[in-house]
């Protein structure tokens, strides 16, 4: 199984939802990647799938682009707000999901305010892509 995860930065939601699905079969091909991808892991993502146990410190950002010739299972996109735009594949995929999540990166407030709302998301991805995951399985 390939699953290509996409999100604008490729620094936060898509690397979580990365770190689950290759927690949960290491055997499978997991990727994300964005279409404006930021210069690195967003810290606070760091944090809080740290907190898990799930180790996604050592992630870069990718560009979409670097996929673009590549076939996948399952492209999907991780957006939520009605403010942003999700991004599109328009390489070989079989199946599109669209699960959307809340961008943490928009958190203000004290730091542990903030990262209250990451962990927030972050259960959000694992709940959500846990039944992703036992649906295609």
């Amino acid at each position: 199984m390939k699953v290509l995860i996409l999100c604008t930065g490729n620094s936060c939601r898509s690397q979580m939802a990365e770190g689950f699905l290759r927690n949960f079969k290491p055997e499978f091909e997991i990727f994300s990647a964005g279409t404006k991808p930021a210069d690195v892991v967003n810290p606070k993502a760091v944090i809080v799938m740290d907190e898990i146990g799930i180790d996604i410190s050592l992630h870069t950002p990718e560009n979409v682009e670097k996929y673009l010739n590549d076939e996948f299972d399952y492209v999907i996109t991780v957006c939520g707000g009605a403010n942003e735009s999700c991004p599109a594949f328009v390489g070989t995929v079989k199946n599109r999901v669209h699960i959307g999540f809340d961008d943490p990166v928009d958190a203000v407030g004290t730091e542990e305010e903030q990262l209250l709302v990451y962990r927030r998301v972050r259960d959000e991805i694992r709940r959500d892509f846990t039944e992703f995951f036992k649906n295609i399985n």
